[in-house]
């Protein structure tokens, strides 16, 4: 394990200067203090905290409401903390901002802090630390993302494909042989998978699988003022949306157009949201049990601060049946 004594003569500075800018010294300047940082990292140097404070980790929240008990975060959380505070761990809830990862790598943050390993949830594909992922030496769990080839970066979450074919298969049972598709950009890792994974299970299904079947787009009046209709002048008798959020503005989107949920169009989400089972029909959905996803990514991260390796970690899918969907109108 790399010294203070080894930063400091790699860098032709004193064992004091580098103490101090790695506790933060208001008398060092922010080129040094980089520097430190930087080739801290790279000597894999780690900062043993005191037994008795706990054993310091934390979850970076980024897009993602969590603060209340309604919040889709909060349970994450709170599954998390049931299993990490009784072992030992003190994990921060943490705030990500764009700014934090321009100011410096990811591991240069957990150097600083002192924090040993890391939760993120609600990160997106252009946030400037998840390309860092990639070679980072910090342990890392990730809540609905991927990376590839790093040992030290897990993945949790829903099985997005057992999701899909529950939906379809449910679908297909109630008479419905031509399925829409409306998502979100498909940039985003796990709205990539699920649009992936409906088209699997069309095709396991023996149903339809055009991909003209389906429509992407970032803004929601576009998927409901054109590719909504398009999908159901081509006769989609169910519209699956890649989350809740969507689902719920095609029902009401729906009703302008003059048609009933489910009696004209079944419409099904994904995720269970909360707001799920309030609107109106309530929502046929895909349900991610989030206190169990909560305590996984504490148990994925755990192995990584112990060195197993672990790579991906998913969740059994459940389909939620409401009111949203029934039998395809004759």
């Amino acid at each position: 394990m790399a010294k203070l004594d080894d930063i400091a003569r790699d860098l032709g500075i004193s064992k004091g200067t580098v103490s101090k800018a790695l506790n933060g010294a208001d008398d060092i300047s922010e080129a040094t203090r980089k520097a430190v940082l930087q080739k801290a990292v790279e000597l894999g140097y780690t900062r043993v905290s005191k037994a008795s404070a706990g054993i310091p980790i934390c979850i970076f929240v980024e897009n993602m409401a969590y603060r209340q008990a309604e919040d889709f975060g909060y349970e994450i959380i709170m599954g998390f903390r049931q299993i990490a505070e009784p072992l030992g761990f003190r994990p921060d809830v943490i705030d990500l901002t764009p700014q934090m990862q321009r100011e410096m790598s990811y591991d240069q943050y957990m150097l600083l802090h002192g924090y040993r390993a890391a939760l993120f949830m609600g990160l997106t594909h252009v946030d400037p630390w998840l390309k860092g992922f990639e070679t980072c030496r910090t342990p890392v769990v990730l809540y609905d993302n991927h990376v590839v080839g790093n040992p030290v970066v897990a993945h949790v979450g829903v099985d997005n494909d057992e999701g899909m074919r529950l939906i379809v298969t449910h679908l297909k049972a109630l008479g419905h042989r031509k399925i829409g598709y409306l998502s979100t950009p498909l940039g985003n890792y796990v709205y990539k998978q699920r649009y992936r994974s409906f088209f699997r299970a069309l095709y396991e299904n023996g149903l339809p699988s055009s991909r003209t079947l389906a429509g992407t787009s970032p803004y929601t009046a576009e998927c409901l003022n054109k590719h909504l209709p398009r999908l159901l002048s081509q006769g989609c008798t169910a519209i699956v949306c890649c989350n809740d959020l969507l689902a719920s503005s095609v029902m009401m989107h729906c009703a302008e157009l003059g048609l009933r949920v489910p009696a004209d169009v079944s419409v099904i989400g994904f995720d269970d949201i909360p707001m799920s089972r309030y609107v109106t029909p309530p929502l046929t959905t895909i349900r991610q049990n989030r206190l169990e996803i909560g305590k996984s990514a504490f148990y994925a991260l755990s192995s990584l601060i112990n060195e197993v390796r672990i790579s991906t970690h998913l969740l059994h899918a459940e389909l939620v049946e409401r009111s949203s969907s029934a039998q395809a109108k004759k």
